[in-house]
């Protein structure tokens, strides 16, 4: 839980600071996680019923949700697709001042 409070902290930030929109668009998130989440969650489910991987009961909540799989795994699945998103979309955003700036720093040394 720890973990994923990091990453809501480092990219949750980037909506407001650049205005981006993006938790304000259901439609384009929901569709992310749809299209990502299943896959990791089944893959999480049949690497945990195989005894792949265990989730210590210390290091977790100790909700295990369906399929087995705890409730951080799957909160996990929702946050990482949308921090990368509005990473991604900070970038591209911050982008054009990045090249604004190194244009004048390019014109000042000519």
């Amino acid at each position: 839980m720890a973990m994923l409070g990091f990453v809501v902290v480092a990219s949750f930030w980037l909506e407001f600071a650049f205005r981006l929109r993006v938790l304000r668009d259901p439609r384009r998130l929901v569709l992310t996680i749809l299209i990502s989440a299943p896959s990791f969650i089944l893959w999480d489910a049949y690497a945990i019923a195989h005894d792949h991987w265990t989730f210590g009961a210390g290091l977790t909540l100790g909700i295990i949700g369906p399929l087995g799989v705890p409730l951080e795994e799957y909160l996990f699945f929702i946050v990482i697709p949308v921090a990368a998103i509005l990473t991604l979309e900070g970038v591209k955003n911050f982008l054009p001042t990045v090249k604004y700036w190194l244009s004048k720093i390019k014109a000042a040394r000519a």
